[in-house]
């Protein structure tokens, strides 16, 4: 039996919300999309080391790239709207399971824990 997931829910922790997160990113380039500008910010921290000005784009960057993935391939609202640290922790961990082979952009599969 499948198990909805739905974004009206409330989430008392991460734990609870990252499943969640994980269904509004099914798409492939969705997923490449938020992973590029994960990038993107994380090149941007370490240039703001010679200029710490440039650290104003980095929000362009992070959630530009997320968000062209959300409207237009993954079609759906993105969970920042809801859920903004949530989400925000969301994005990192989804990097971060990215670049340990735990999740695959190529192949995104739905987790229900």
């Amino acid at each position: 039996m499948t198990k909805i997931i739905d974004m009206d829910k409330e989430y008392k922790s991460f734990k609870e919300f990252y499943p969640f997160y994980l269904s509004q990113h099914m798409n492939p380039v969705c997923r490449a999309l938020h992973f590029i500008g994960t990038v993107c910010v994380i090149g941007i921290m370490i240039l703001s080391f010679k200029n710490i000005k440039i650290l104003i784009i980095a929000p362009i960057f992070g959630y530009g790239f997320a968000w062209v993935g959300h409207f237009f391939f993954e079609k759906n609202r993105p969970a920042t709207f809801t859920y903004p640290l949530y989400s925000f922790i969301g994005d990192w961990i989804m990097f971060k399971d990215i670049l340990i082979r735990k999740e695959s952009i190529l192949n995104p599969k739905l987790r229900h824990k």
